[in-house]
């Protein structure tokens, strides 16, 4: 229904609509717990740690596998777990390194 609304609003701009003020007051209350919502799982989408591969890494950074070698010997970027071999990078500590730019690698890419 509210898509109904957005675009009857688009296609009659100036339609006047008669509405009782309960109605009005109902349909916010919902519109304000609805968006709550979303922004509270939002936050808790951000705050849990996600980890992803050296490829994930380089594909974000835009450094080489060597340069993640030398992060990982230099302890700048320590993987957080092993999966079958596989190094996995927290999320969080790449996003530090991005913001920081603290680059230690001499990599042109």
């Amino acid at each position: 229904m509210n898509k109904d609304l957005i675009e009857l609003a688009k296609a009659c701009p100036d339609l006047i609509v008669q509405v009782r003020l309960g109605d009005l007051l109902e349909a916010n209350r919902q519109l304000i717990a609805e968006v709550k919502q979303e922004l509270e799982q939002q936050i808790a989408d951000s705050k849990a740690e996600t980890y992803i591969t050296r490829e994930k890494v380089m594909e974000i950074t835009g450094k080489s596998a060597v340069t993640i070698w030398r992060w990982q010997k230099d302890k700048y970027l320590v993987p957080a777990s092993t999966v079958g071999g596989t190094y996995r990078y927290r999320m969080s500590d790449v996003r530090r390194i991005m913001e920081g730019d603290s680059s230690q690698d001499g990599d042109a890419a």
